[in-house]
């Protein structure tokens, strides 16, 4: 089960709040999973800001398959939540930031893999509450904005994601992150984000502009 009831109990309402995704956010997410990939006989042929349809067996020519995919995905978080490393930037960011901001991680890692990601995240220098979610994020971060009465800030790569976090609590502030920069530049600013900003030290300046808004 997630543990977002858990996390909402201990956010104050006198401090702004500041959600953010993990993986292409605070871990290279995507550089460490065609690694694993390689390793399985697979690559990932980034043509699309997308996986599905983009992974091929080495020296194939047809894309694998759904439950080739699935499997693959689901091997590497079995073998490799614990090993994924850190964008640069980001841990001395946020550690920064927890003056101003109550910061939690929200992110779609399956719920059996939460606790060794939250560790594995701390062992990184990101010594913040991690909640585990599956599909849209909308209505997680819809309840987490209740909880404070200041400004609340989502911070994900997927327009998805930020859709969905618009159509359930359109008052958070909204950030379009991409840290691997094959990936960001396949794709503009997500429609429903205020803002896109790829690296943490102007991500750093920009949350630190809303304070003065609040």
């Amino acid at each position: 089960m997630t543990n977002l009831a858990e996390i909402i109990e201990k956010i104050s309402p006198d401090a702004p709040l500041l959600i953010v995704d993990a993986d292409e956010v605070l871990l290279r997410f995507v550089e460490h999973l065609e690694a694993f990939f390689v390793s399985k006989g697979y690559e990932l042929r980034l043509t699309s800001f997308q996986l599905s349809g983009n992974i091929f067996p080495i020296e194939g020519d047809e894309p694998a398959s759904q439950d080739a995919v699935k499997r693959l995905i689901s091997s590497f978080f079995e073998e490799c939540v614990d090993t994924v490393p850190a964008v640069p930037g980001a841990a001395d960011a946020l550690k920064s930031l927890t003056d101003e901001y109550q910061v939690a991680i929200l992110t779609n890692v399956p719920h059996q893999f939460r606790k060794r990601r939250e560790t594995a995240l701390r062992d990184l220098g990101f010594n913040f509450p991690v909640i585990s979610n599956a599909g849209e994020k909308g209505p997680a971060m819809q309840q987490l904005n209740r909880a404070t009465g200041h400004q609340s800030v989502f911070v994900d790569d997927l327009p998805p994601q930020l859709a969905s976090v618009a159509e359930h609590a359109p008052d958070v502030h909204r950030v379009h992150f991409v840290a691997d920069e094959r990936l960001a530049a396949l794709i503009g600013k997500a429609d429903h984000a205020h803002v896109r900003i790829d690296k943490w030290h102007d991500l750093e300046t920009h949350l630190r502009s809303l304070l003065l808004r609040d």
